[in-house]
């Protein structure tokens, strides 16, 4: 058996990291830890992702604050003993910088700080690669001073940082997702990034699109799970209101605002819905109970992407949200990844990751910067996920 370079995975989640580089034949992922909070008031351990994360990776991750625990505690936890990883990947909650949520615009979340200490676990473990992964505020938002401080942090440490922001649909995600990569290596190694990745090469757009995606999976009511693979399966619609609505509701992205002026409109609109109309600005609300696009990226897959009246995700043609297969699909997980626990943890689950498509081009990223060797833009995609070598173009 050949040797592997190590990788720890903080903030593991439901393994949406750790499955490109446990996927890629040069690295070993040998730690992972993660608190398992869901919402703040849940408390540790309710949203179950170490379960998924074991379920599909074959570790079992450590369960720990990592806000509050000593570095070296939860790296004793994991048991490395004298291994030293190669790769430390960190993919903090990125709640309380995400734009969507309105406080964010007033406040700095306390977890935000938890980005800072990804630069602890740096110092105890020397990796020669620091990745983070987050929303794109934490490079461009009003509270970018977290970021700085863990430049500042791994420079004193001997790091280089590039941070950039990226619309991860140009790396082949059928979903419009921008998110924040930050590559910090050891000098003098290079410092290289997805964009350095993939010039020379593009996609085609057509691969990206929510057909291409799910197309082939077959129909399921909602509620019911498929019976060859258990999470085919959707939330039941238990509201009559929920049902007609769908039901009404135009093929191919259409959303509610296609429901106005319908003799049944005010038994269609939810009193919300209402009050907008009457105001008359829609604002982004005819996303909520939306469908999605044949023919376009997803929207962003959200944590709470397990209900219909928070987001467009919707499916295109059946009545019902996108199933849990699906959604995984939408956010770069190869088919035969594992999740587990309540139908709405797993939503949260997949809302929560860092896609595997683009974590293992990270990981092929990662292997460029220790070899110095530039992989080939085929050698980029997934297994088990949607794209083929044939997607890959020479840019013009």
């Amino acid at each position: 058996m050949r040797e592997t370079w190590p990788v720890v995975d903080l903030f593991s989640g439901a393994g949406g990291m750790s499955c490109g580089f446990q996927r890629h034949p040069d690295f070993t992922v040998v730690g992972a830890a993660d608190a398992q909070i869901g919402k703040p008031s849940a408390g540790p351990g309710a949203l179950g992702c170490n379960a998924s994360y074991a379920a599909s990776i074959g570790l079992e991750p450590v369960c720990a604050d990592l806000g509050a625990s000593d570095p070296a505690d939860v790296c004793q936890a994991m048991e490395l003993g004298a291994t030293r990883p190669a790769v430390v990947t960190a993919c903090p909650p990125c709640t309380g910088f995400s734009r969507t949520t309105a406080s964010n615009h007033l406040r700095d979340d306390r977890r935000n700080g938890l980005v800072g200490r990804v630069a602890s676990f740096a110092a105890l473990l020397r990796p020669d690669i620091v990745l983070v992964e987050n929303a794109r505020e934490l490079v461009m938002g009003r509270f970018g001073g977290h970021l700085l401080g863990l430049d500042r942090e791994l420079s004193r440490l001997g790091y280089h940082t590039v941070a950039r922001t990226h619309f991860l649909d140009a790396f082949g995600l059928p979903q419009r997702r921008e998110r924040a990569i930050v590559v910090a290596v050891r000098r003098p190694l290079p410092a290289l990034d997805l964009s350095a990745l993939w010039a020379g090469w593009r996609l085609d757009v057509k691969a990206t699109h929510v057909r291409r995606a799910i197309w082939d999976l077959p129909p399921v009511a909602a509620g019911q799970a498929h019976p060859s693979d258990p999470l085919h399966v959707s939330p039941a619609l238990r509201s009559p209101a929920n049902r007609r609505r769908l039901a009404a509701m135009p093929h191919d992205g259409g959303s509610w605002a296609d429901l106005i002026g319908r003799k049944d409109t005010s038994v269609l609109l939810t009193p919300a819905m209402a009050r907008r109309v009457a105001i008359g600005d829609l604002g982004s609300h005819p996303d909520i109970y939306g469908r999605l696009h044949w023919d376009r990226p997803a929207v962003t897959v959200k944590r709470e992407c397990g209900h219909i009246g928070n987001g467009r995700y919707v499916h295109p043609e059946q009545d019902r949200l996108c199933t849990v297969r699906e959604m995984s699909i939408l956010q770069g997980f190869p088919r035969d990844y594992r999740l587990v626990g309540s139908v709405a943890n797993m939503y949260r689950h997949i809302g929560d990751a860092v896609p595997p498509l683009v974590s293992y081009q990270l990981a092929w990223l990662c292997r460029w910067i220790l070899t110095g060797e530039r992989p080939a833009a085929e050698e980029l995609i997934l297994p088990g996920c949607h794209l083929g070598a044939a997607d890959v173009h020479r840019s013009a």
